[in-house]
């Protein structure tokens, strides 16, 4: 259902059909008010992949302190959150919905599950990630 909304994502760009279509399996639509925070900056483990299906959000990070950067408003067709499918560390920054925003959600855990119910797929992204790195090398 969503597999040609994954392929845009520059991480799946390269799967086959068959392997989108299990990660999009895995996708979730979600709805969000004005003001309501999609991820909080710090929380244990970010959201993972969002993809802006309609109205735009605000990312911001904070420094601890009462100082707020903002880092931008981004709009339908934005995709956030493709670093935190790799990584276990805490969300870097809190996602705010400015209006009414429907996102479509790749959540970390559901990637995961994805990954140990299909090998071949972990096997792919393995692979696509190493000639990433090789490329950033040359």
């Amino acid at each position: 259902m969503y597999e040609e909304l994954l392929a845009t994502v520059t991480f799946f760009r390269d799967l086959s059909p068959r392997e989108l279509t299990w990660l999009g399996d895995a996708c979730r639509e979600r709805d969000y008010a004005p003001g309501e925070h999609i991820q909080r900056q710090g929380n244990t483990s970010a959201v993972g992949l969002l993809i802006v299906l309609e109205g735009s959000v605000q990312l911001s990070r904070h420094d601890g302190g009462t100082v707020e950067d903002e880092l931008g408003q981004f709009g339908v067709g934005a995709i956030l959150g493709e670093q935190a499918l790799l990584e276990d560390t805490p969300a870097p920054e809190t996602i705010t919905a400015n209006e009414p925003t429907r996102l479509l959600a790749l959540p970390i855990w559901d990637f995961r599950m994805t990954l140990r119910d299909f090998p071949d797929l972990a096997i792919h992204l393995i692979a696509i990630l190493g000639q990433r790195l090789r490329q950033r090398e040359t």
